[in-house]
């Protein structure tokens, strides 16, 4: 019953929402706050905890099967009947949803788990963990769901639990904006990607996953299909795949969804909704293997979103925000592994992304706990000795990012650079690896800046400096492990004996049963063996943590220099290249005026042409109660005249 794995978190939303977030529980069952916190946060907890147990005993069911046999089908209802045409709400657990589920509910159980701890003084507790749920939910109907109907039910139903989520503090005008400003960015997406699902219904008169793939992998099908059309429901899908994994240009709402409590942070950018159009894309990738122009379409743009958003990071003072502009570069990999066809390799990173990114954001909820809330790392510095648990962890998952040998990311990272090189982008590897070194700059200078070298903290806060508590620690050292151990499921074939893996890449072997075309083709020639591009990618990771060390521990004056030196340069780059100031002239302030006109001719046009009338009606109703004498023999001569003169037009009218 694997609708279980999806009801789980309703239920737990359910019962947080009408028994602690209404006050049901205190105004009825005379229950205090403290016991409130405890029971909702156990609640919401435990659901996401019992859908992560069934997801493994799903997921182990399917180890035991056959490559092609590895689905399991769960048909609820008739959702849509119309004809011939039907839609069912049904289910489907199969190796790329099966990833993402065990994914989706353990990563979402730690952050679950460690949100007891850091929202405990919120006296919105019980509503948080009821819109903590919903999320949940809404993401494991979007990738268990068997059609596209159903893709897009929990599609729109994150954005409406991010958009809850960002603005969970709405009193502040600024954490309220950030909640609006992903909402409606996110729907210009949307709108690509359900034009995207018209399309396909149109071509295939079908929108279940397997009647479209199948008609798509059919030779004689296609044949009649132009290129043309293939390529317009890749780039329509990619559309929606942007706006939800926040890529050029539409990532702009990504680093604002910093304004939500840091929790949220971890489960938007590691687990669940940013990763929501890599999965789309890599369910869709018939599309995509037959279509060259999206392909080169997307990775193009992945490309240049992973260099732009490193460029980014690298000036950055919010610890929140540096590790935003890290989540779009690194989601910048996954969409170029799509855009060659490296599937799997793509998957890959999603998983070994979701450890290290959870860890590195829950590691900055926790350096924000012990700051009192601040999260500027100028002020910051020397805090390894008091919050070593955080320290170490923190260190794990900058190196895991960076692509340290042999920690998880080197292993999904130097999958991607390499299947880019043996594929023929020559320009896209050059660019990504160039995001490498960039990467381990940003997120070192962020680890030196925030946990060594001399204190910074102000004097007020020292005091209050303390390492977090064991619910919040437990989670950043389960998420350490997976960091350095994750990698290890996806070890590429040729590393395999020298890391002690004699099979092939188990994970590759796994997802690839829900990969329908490898369009991967190798192209142009060898000029490095698959030793020396893993060489490259580590030495771009070293030269980048040689070169955050020098500068931001040896000598940490250099950076003040260099940014004067190049100020300008530096100052775009603070400034995130002023694209949001750019939107905001060519988008917002046109539509401002545009509204604003429109008010004015709403008020002085339609609300005028209102306001006439009725003023019309009064004024005649003022002339006519004159009239209203109360003097009977006025009344009589009036009637009397009326008659004379309704009279004498009949008389008339009968004469014509």
């Amino acid at each position: 019953m694997i609708v279980w794995i999806i009801l789980f978190p309703l239920i737990g939303a359910i019962i947080n929402g009408l028994l602690f977030a209404s006050g049901f529980w205190q105004k009825k069952c005379g229950g205090d706050e403290h016991s409130e916190q405890s029971i909702s946060g156990i609640v919401a907890s435990g659901a996401v905890l019992l859908s992560a147990i069934l997801s493994t005993y799903y997921f182990v069911q399917l180890l035991s099967l056959e490559p092609s046999q590895r689905q399991i089908i769960q048909e609820l209802f008739v959702w849509i009947p119309s004809g011939d045409f039907t839609v069912s709400f049904e289910f489907m657990f199969d190796s790329l949803s099966s990833i993402m589920a065990l994914v989706i509910t353990w990563i979402g159980f730690l952050i679950h788990i460690y949100s007891m701890g850091y929202m405990h003084h919120d006296k919105a507790y019980a509503k948080y963990f009821t819109y903590l749920n919903i999320f949940v939910f809404f993401m494991l109907i979007l990738v268990l769901g068997n059609n596209f109907p159903l893709m897009f039910v929990g599609w729109e139903g994150v954005g409406l639990a991010s958009f809850l989520l960002i603005g969970f503090w709405y009193q502040d005008t600024e954490k309220a904006s950030a909640g609006r400003k992903a909402f409606i960015v996110n729907r210009i997406g949307d709108f690509g990607f359900i034009l995207g699902i018209f399309l396909i219904f149109y071509i295939f008169d079908s929108v279940n996953y397997q009647e479209v793939f199948g008609k798509a992998l059919d030779p004689a099908f296609m044949g009649a299909v132009p290129a043309a059309v293939i390529t317009g429901i890749g780039l329509l899908l990619f559309v929606g795949a942007v706006g939800k994994s926040a890529q050029v240009p539409l990532y702009v709402w990504l680093p604002d969804a910093m304004a939500g409590p840091t929790p949220v942070s971890a489960l938007i950018h590691a687990a669940t909704m940013v990763t929501a159009g890599a999965y789309m894309m890599a369910r869709c990738n018939v599309f995509y293997s037959q279509s060259p122009t999206a392909q080169m379409v997307v990775v193009s743009i992945a490309a240049f979103t992973a260099i732009l958003a490193a460029s980014i990071a690298i000036t950055q003072n919010d610890i929140k925000k540096v590790l935003a502009y890290s989540t779009v570069s690194q989601l910048g990999y996954m969409f170029m592994a799509i855009g060659v066809g490296a599937y799997t390799a793509g998957l890959f990173h999603l998983v070994t992304h979701a450890f290290f990114k959870a860890l590195l954001f829950l590691g900055a909820g926790s350096v924000i706990h012990a700051m009192s809330d601040e999260q500027d790392i100028r002020k910051m510095g020397g805090l390894r000795k008091k919050i070593p648990i955080t320290a170490i962890t923190f260190l794990i998952g900058t190196l895991a990012i960076a692509g340290l040998p042999f920690l998880s990311g080197f292993f999904s990272k130097d999958e991607i650079l390499a299947a880019l090189y043996d594929r023929g982008y020559m320009l896209h590897w050059i660019v990504a690896l160039i995001t490498v070194v960039l990467t381990a700059l940003y997120m070192l200078r962020v680890y030196l800046l925030t946990f060594e070298g001399k204190s910074r903290v102000p004097e007020s806060l020292k005091r209050y400096i303390h390492e977090s508590p064991y619910s919040m620690t437990i989670p950043l050292m389960v998420l350490a492990v997976l960091s350095i151990l994750g990698g290890y499921i996806g070890v590429p074939d040729f590393m395999g004996k020298v890391v002690g893996f004699d099979h092939s890449n188990l994970f590759e072997h796994y997802v690839s049963a829900s990969i329908y075309l490898d369009s991967a083709k190798e192209v142009g020639h060898h000029y490095f063996g698959h030793w020396a591009l893993a060489g490259f990618s580590v030495a771009g990771a070293a030269l980048g943590i040689i070169i955050a060390f020098y500068l931001y521990y040896i000598k940490p004056s250099a950076p003040d220099k260099i940014a004067n030196d190049i100020k300008p340069l530096y100052e775009a780059s603070y400034n995130k290249w002023y694209v949001d100031e750019l939107y905001d002239y060519i988008f917002v302030k046109p539509f401002a005026y545009i509204s604003d006109q429109a008010s004015k001719f709403d008020l002085g046009f339609i609300d005028g042409a209102v306001n006439g009338v009725a003023a019309v009606l009064k004024d005649t109703a003022h002339t006519l109660q004159a009239a209203q004498t109360g003097v009977i023999r006025s009344y009589a001569t009036l009637m009397a005249i009326g008659a004379a003169v309704i009279l004498t037009i009949v008389i008339l009218w009968q004469g014509f």
